[in-house]
């Protein structure tokens, strides 16, 4: 009988990328997969260590697989794996520790399946992981994440990314391209760009430093693959995100109308505290850029609350600057201190429950944002693709610029994507629409 593995995945849409692959690694030596809740012989735990949250859900997701199993062999491999391997490596149950470049590498490690009175630990130094590995995520047969990048060479002084993934690496064109006419053929209908930072796509490409590709050359090639209903731009810094990719995506065959767009703080002075590369004048011109040549889309936003040093003048600046923002949307992150980041050292630490309060302030915000966005949206004709998962007898799915709409639940309508006329927001504050719609793929 076959050895059983089972993932969980924490964190990023680049960790679920990479999940995937690993699993599929796993899959080639023979073993099944199974869900994380049922009973395995191994159980690989992906970490992330962007929040402080991510670090403390770790024991808990251990203790959930030993209580599925309490023989079977703990693997952690990712951020916090790289980060704190003697941490992880002392917590009861856990077998095997994998930095950051060994992570892909899981099954050599797995000769033998007894359990370790300490974990044991394979890491290396983050300098050394300086090569490029590809994977792509293919979760619920409507979307995939496609990885096209990897580390990020800037300092900003609150994050642990660059200590825990190295420097900024790019895969092949040509392999990014494949993964993509992969994806296409098996009948996945929506393609994510994900990495760390996807605007420096090109950096590290075949081992140079130099750039052999820019990012509007990826943007440009993918928009030719044959077999692609739809790509979409994860998340990418404004200083890189350049009005010909704005005007490209404008005019492209595949590319969708929405931008996730990190913002940080709407307070010049905190965006120097944490060496952003833009300034809020940058920032603004950019959303204007997006809605001048699509004024229908989408334009989400990451933002930090309770940085060292932030005032009640900086959040208040923070907060009219989001407001005035023909935005949709707010990811609202609170700030939590990391180790070996310069903000950790920083004078001006701002109380937990201010912290806490901001932070629900600017969630509200983002609620208001997304309610105006879809009102602005009603009495459109959208494309929608209907996703697999039946919740509470409706099916729900995003229009191209991200609309979230739902409709009671039809297994044919899974993977298609059809065309709707949005026409009233519900009390869940998503988007209904009352005829049946028209397919426009299959």
């Amino acid at each position: 009988m076959n050895k059983k593995v089972a993932f969980y995945t924490l964190g990023c849409k680049l960790n679920f990328s990479e999940t995937s692959t690993i699993a599929r690694s796993f899959e080639a030596e023979g073993f099944d997969r199974v869900n994380f809740g049922e009973a395995a012989d191994i159980y690989v735990i992906n970490t992330c260590s962007v929040t402080e949250n991510a670090d403390k859900r770790f024991k808990t997701i251990v203790k959930q697989a030993q209580k599925s199993n309490p023989e079977a062999f703990i693997a952690a491999i990712g951020c916090y794996a790289q980060l704190k391997p003697e941490e992880l490596a002392d917590i009861h149950g856990v077998d095997l520790v994998l930095g950051a470049t060994e992570k892909f590498k899981l099954t050599d490690y797995l000769n033998d399946l007894a359990k370790n009175e300490r974990g044991e630990i394979h890491s290396c130094e983050i300098g050394d992981a300086d090569f490029y590995v590809g994977s792509y995520a293919i979760g619920d047969r409507t979307r995939a994440f496609l990885k096209v990048q990897d580390g990020c060479d800037y300092k900003c002084t609150y994050c642990t990314i660059p200590l825990a993934r190295g420097i900024s690496r790019s895969d092949a064109l040509e392999n990014v391209l494949k993964n993509a006419s992969e994806i296409a053929s098996k009948g996945i209908k929506e393609i994510v760009l994900t990495g760390v930072n996807i605007g420096d796509y090109g950096k590290g490409e075949f081992g140079n430093k130099k750039h052999e590709h820019t990012f509007f050359d990826l943007v440009h090639a993918l928009d030719e693959v044959e077999g692609i209903h739809r790509l979409r731009i994860s998340s990418i810094e404004p200083n890189l995100l350049k009005n010909e990719t704005i005007d490209f995506v404008a005019h492209s065959r595949s590319f969708v109308p929405h931008f996730h767009i990190p913002l940080q703080s709407g307070s010049d002075d905190l965006l120097k505290l944490m060496r952003r590369r833009y300034l809020t004048n940058l920032y603004r011109e950019r959303v204007s850029r997006i809605k001048e040549v699509l004024p229908h889309a989408c334009i989400g936003v990451d933002v930090i609350v309770g940085f060292p040093g932030e005032t009640e003048k900086h959040f208040l600046e923070t907060y009219h600057f989001l407001n005035e923002l023909d935005i949709a949307y707010l990811h609202v992150f609170t700030y939590s201190e990391r180790a070996n980041t310069p903000a950790a050292g920083m004078q001006g630490a701002v109380p937990k429950e201010l912290r806490s309060k901001r932070s629900k302030m600017l969630r509200g915000l983002s609620v208001k944002k997304r309610r105006a966005f879809y009102e602005s949206q009603l009495g459109t004709m959208r494309t929608v693709l209907f996703e697999g998962e039946n919740k509470a007898g409706y099916i729900h799915g995003f229009t191209e610029n991200y609309v979230k709409v739902k409709a009671p639940w039809n297994p044919s309508w899974v993977n298609t994507l059809r065309e709707v006329k949005l026409t009233v927001i519900d009390e869940d504050g998503l988007v209904r629409f009352d005829f049946v719609p028209i397919t426009v793929g299959v």
